[in-house]
């Protein structure tokens, strides 16, 4: 097996490699920074491997990419374009704005006041005919900025001036407590 080496090193040296290691927050990257710096500085590629805990092989790709397009190339990664979304963006938005301004209610859903996801995985199907989990609902409403809330009850504003005198009873409970005064619990 022979030897890895950097035949073309971009203008880089060991000691640019690791100032740059310590700027990628990414560990992955760094760690493929930090295997051509060790390549550079003369370690045997499963000597390196070893350090950075990977095989053999992806030092040496790590190295023939560097040696091919330098540091931009080494650090370029292309991810899989993914899986084809069931709702096209117009219709994540319809849903996104009908979620916003309207409740199942008004529209003849149910007489919830509120969405969830079995009620629009319902609507979903019937009206665009793709039938799509509750969880993949979850999660397209958080992708548009939308999270899921308990509703809680609030109170309507008091009358201001009966809260001003049970702040004035208050602070007179307080002063009286203040002064030994304890009130009487009955049981």
């Amino acid at each position: 097996m022979k030897p890895l080496k950097i035949t073309h090193d971009h203008g880089w040296t060991p000691r640019k490699l690791r100032k740059q290691e310590r700027k990628i927050k990414n560990a992955h990257l760094r760690q493929r920074v930090m295997a051509v710096r060790l390549v550079m500085e003369g370690y045997l590629g499963k000597e390196v491997a070893s350090m950075v805990n990977v095989c053999r092989q992806t030092v040496s790709h790590y190295v023939s990419l560097f040696n091919e397009g330098g540091l931009e190339l080494l650090l370029h990664r292309d991810f899989a374009p993914g899986r084809e979304p069931f709702l096209t963006e117009e219709q994540q938005e319809e849903i996104k704005h009908l979620v916003l301004t309207t409740t199942p209610a008004e529209l003849g859903w149910d007489i919830a006041s509120a969405w969830n996801t079995n009620i629009l995985q319902s609507y979903v199907s019937h009206h665009y005919g793709i039938s799509i989990s509750r969880e993949a609902l979850r999660k397209l409403l958080h992708r548009k900025g939308l999270s899921w809330t308990r509703p809680i009850y609030t109170l309507a504003k008091g009358d201001p001036d009966r809260q001003k005198n049970f702040e004035k009873q208050m602070d007179l409970i307080k002063k009286l407590n203040g002064s030994g005064f304890r009130p009487v619990v009955h049981r």
